[in-house]
């Protein structure tokens, strides 16, 4: 059983709630640009773990078989005292690798690069929570695999890291204030505002995911203060409503210094130095400019209301079609959700174009309707290709209204 999968629709309804009462409160935490910004990151990082969660499965599957030091039973989780008991040491145990692997995730610059992009969202509500990266495969399995090699089931594992997933997404909103002794426990909305601000007393804090213990217990733990307001974002600000991009960028400034230092220590040393660290003769010679929160302003181009009613509709084609590759995915595998996917994928790189309003955004809209879309069809087999050209004709009904709506008033 998926609990994430199970747990979307929830999200969904409880995002739309929080939107209704940012409308009526007035708060003006939502954008709708960042909002789709932030939750066409999210479905890239679904989508594309069709393909790369395999790997981890994989690994953490064959620990567990050939490593494993103790033969704990999938029969001793039961409704038993003691199966609980097992069940909430499992999920204690993973929310302290999860707060190792979150809290590497901010101090090494390489997994930074991954995480990055959870941050990059300058707004902060439940949209917020659904913006994930898609190369975090790549190395957060390691944190986890003394859990498996201590023997846990890995169905087990599966389940308590869902459920530690799951609970984070009500912490990311701004419609709940402090909790009083529960901000001493646990991750709260306020413990987790502190741990997406860019202010300097706040970087580098509350990493815990269910419990905030941690944080107090190895000194990272910082409450948030009315005299210091969060200001949500990242240092270096993405710029962009690509979700392609916020998935490379700190990947290229990594490559662009170490391409440009002259030793070969740096070259593979920056990598995995503290986030932040440049060779000496990269920063002499391509200074950064300091931050400055008094000048900051978030990153939102204007666009005629023609424009953001075109983005609005496709957004829900591309959540149209997020539900078909899922479903595509759950009977039939990842093979035969590839096609879709790509589909997917080019739908989402020129929705981001045509959420900046940038000028050549029509021409690759018109490409992806005309050229991307005719040669997905044919590359599709009988079983979906009704439904995919169900899709067709209704992103062909926007064709005209492109021509009218892609051009600023």
């Amino acid at each position: 059983m998926d609990l994430i999968a199970l747990a979307v629709p929830f999200f969904l309804l409880l995002l739309l709630v929080e939107l209704l009462v940012d409308r009526i409160r007035r708060t003006g935490h939502y954008r709708s640009n960042d909002a789709i910004n932030s939750l066409s990151a999210g479905i890239l990082s679904t989508t594309s773990g069709y393909f790369t969660k395999v790997v981890q499965w994989a690994i953490w599957g064959f620990v567990f078989s050939q490593f494993a030091i103790f033969e704990i039973q999938r029969e001793w989780f039961d409704a038993s005292a003691g199966g609980i008991l097992l069940w909430i040491i499992a999920a204690v145990a993973w929310d302290f690798c999860y707060y190792w692997n979150h809290r590497l995730g901010h101090e090494m610059s390489i997994l930074w690069a991954a995480h990055a992009v959870h941050h990059q969202s300058e707004d902060y509500n439940l949209s917020t929570a659904l913006r994930q990266t898609s190369t975090s495969f790549l190395f957060s399995w390691i944190f986890y695999l003394p859990l498996f090699l201590i023997g846990f089931p890995v169905d087990v594992l599966i389940t308590v890291g869902a459920i530690n997933l799951i609970y984070q997404f009500w912490v990311h909103t701004q419609q709940v204030n402090r909790l009083g002794f529960l901000d001493r426990i646990l991750v709260t909305p306020s413990n987790h505002r502190v741990h997406h601000a860019q202010n300097e007393r706040y970087i580098d804090k509350n990493y815990g995911g269910i419990l905030v213990l941690w944080d107090r217990l190895f000194g990272t733990f910082m409450e948030e203060s009315d005299e210091d307001p969060v200001v949500f974002g990242v240092r270096k600000p993405l710029a962009n409503w690509n979700p392609f991009w916020a998935n490379l960028q700190v990947y290229d400034y990594l490559l662009f210094d170490a391409r440009h230092t002259r030793r070969w220590r740096d070259k593979i040393g920056l990598w995995f130095r503290r986030t932040g660290w440049r060779p000496a003769d990269v920063a002499a010679r391509y200074p950064k400019t300091p931050t400055d929160l008094q000048q900051f302003r978030k990153f939102d181009p204007v666009l005629s209301p023609r424009q953001s009613y075109y983005v609005m509709g496709q957004f829900l084609v591309v959540v149209l079609l997020t539900l078909f590759n899922a479903d595509i995915f759950a009977k039939q595998g990842a093979a035969a959700v590839l096609v879709p996917c790509l589909l997917l994928w080019a739908h989402l790189y020129t929705l981001g174009m045509l959420n900046e309003g940038r000028s050549h955004a029509a021409r690759f809209e018109l490409i992806r309707l005309f050229i991307v879309v005719p040669l997905g069809l044919i590359a599709l087999d009988d079983a979906v290709l009704t439904i995919s050209a169900t899709h067709w004709s209704i992103v062909a009904t926007y064709i005209l209204v492109s021509f009218l709506c892609l051009k600023k008033s």
